[in-house]
């Protein structure tokens, strides 16, 4: 009858400890833990057993099952340390742009507001708006100055950023009037065709395409070719570049997004290497984070738009790479001479506001023209 409880005992706490672990083990996120946790749940059991039968006043039996029970707790505690450490590493806001700080018709607001009174006004049926949060204070800009003024919600109003995905995507339902981001992807484009809906894209402003690293990485600069190299997985280490003997870590962003969909039209006809799904980012910040402040490590690299990551963002923990030897500013985004540089547009579709073709022709005016470029983007001339 003892010798049966035992077993029974052996045996519940055994399925609980194992099984526990095992479970431990999937929260925990560890390539450690998986072969860890159930090596001690079976050791406990072992020692369990041991136990009943009185094993343990063996002092052979009794100095390995203590010296076990202290590796255990040591190796424990040593993981457990440095996952603090690791924790303690992030020390980046996990925040995008907070975009309410540009909400039109707010006080203190950095939207800017022209000197003089605009041109064109829109004081009924304004065309309802979206787009890419990199573009959201340019149209706020507009709208401060042309449409009527009154509280503009992020979350629902006639003006909002959900983003280039899903803002195209409301365009293409006729969801909104009119959204502002970079050139749709070819995907993109043809999706829009599928559904009936003729897109126009008009020019609105210039802006750099940048790729960045930890400020603390010795490359300043990267050849087009060698850009292209790091993103089709040709060159997988910095010293290939000039610069330490360390992996790449090559961040990139989802399909659909306006960054995604300039990269794929900057590496032309070469294929983008498939990511592994940790160095996807969701969003424009979060890629600045994570180049910037991954765990400390600086062997990221990853890219945006000039003005979204050295005037919205601020991160002061990446810099701009020189690509063939010019830098991003917008002196040079002007002058033609930065190498990567792209149109991004107000689309519209099939929207039948009446305002749509005054409203683009006044942003393409010279008022429209000084918002984008007071903004900090480069304007068409």
């Amino acid at each position: 009858m003892r010798l049966f409880g035992a077993i029974v005992v052996v045996f519940v706490f055994g399925f609980i400890g194992f099984y526990g672990t095992i479970i431990l083990t999937i929260s925990r996120s560890s390539e450690f833990y998986p072969i860890f946790t159930p090596i001690v749940a079976l050791g406990l059991m072992i020692i369990s057993i041991l136990g009943i039968y009185d094993q343990l006043k063996k002092k052979v039996v009794k100095r390995l099952s203590i010296g076990f029970l202290a590796l255990a707790v040591c190796v424990v505690g040593g993981f457990e340390a440095y996952q603090s450490y690791l924790k303690s590493l992030e020390v980046v806001s996990t925040q995008d742009v907070d975009l309410s700080q540009y909400l039109p018709f707010v006080e203190n607001s950095k939207v800017v507001t022209l000197d003089e009174a605009s041109t064109f006004n829109i004081e009924e049926n304004p065309p309802t708006l979206d787009g890419a949060t990199a573009l959201y204070p340019v149209y706020a800009g507009f709208v401060q100055a042309v449409y009527p003024e009154k509280e503009y919600s992020l979350d629902e109003s006639e003006v909002v950023s959900t983003q280039t995905s899903f803002a195209f995507e409301r365009l293409v339902k006729g969801e909104v009037d009119m959204v502002f981001m970079a050139h749709p992807s070819e995907e993109q484009m043809k999706n829009a065709r599928l559904q009936g809906v003729e897109l126009t894209l008009t020019p609105i402003g210039r802006e750099a395409f940048v790729f960045f690293v930890h400020k603390n990485n010795p490359v300043e600069e990267l050849t087009v070719e060698q850009i292209q190299g790091i993103y089709s997985g040709e060159i997988t280490n910095w010293k290939e570049v000039g610069g330490k003997d360390e992996e790449i870590r090559a961040f990139q962003r989802p399909e659909g997004s306006g960054s995604q969909s300039a990269l794929i039209n900057f590496m032309g006809d070469i294929p983008i290497m498939d990511p592994p799904s940790k160095d996807i980012v969701s969003g424009m910040g979060g890629i600045i984070r994570e180049t910037s402040n991954y765990q400390n490590r600086r062997n990221a690299i990853g890219y945006s738009f000039r003005h979204f990551s050295e005037e919205m963002v601020q991160n002061g923990k990446i810099k701009n790479i020189s690509v063939n030897g010019v830098l991003p500013t917008k002196e040079n985004i002007q002058s033609e001479t930065y190498p990567i540089v792209a149109n991004f547009f107000a689309i519209t579709g099939n929207s039948q506001n009446p305002h749509l073709d005054e409203f683009l022709q006044w942003i393409q005016s010279e008022q429209g023209q000084e918002i984008v470029e007071r903004t900090g983007y480069v304007p068409l001339k």
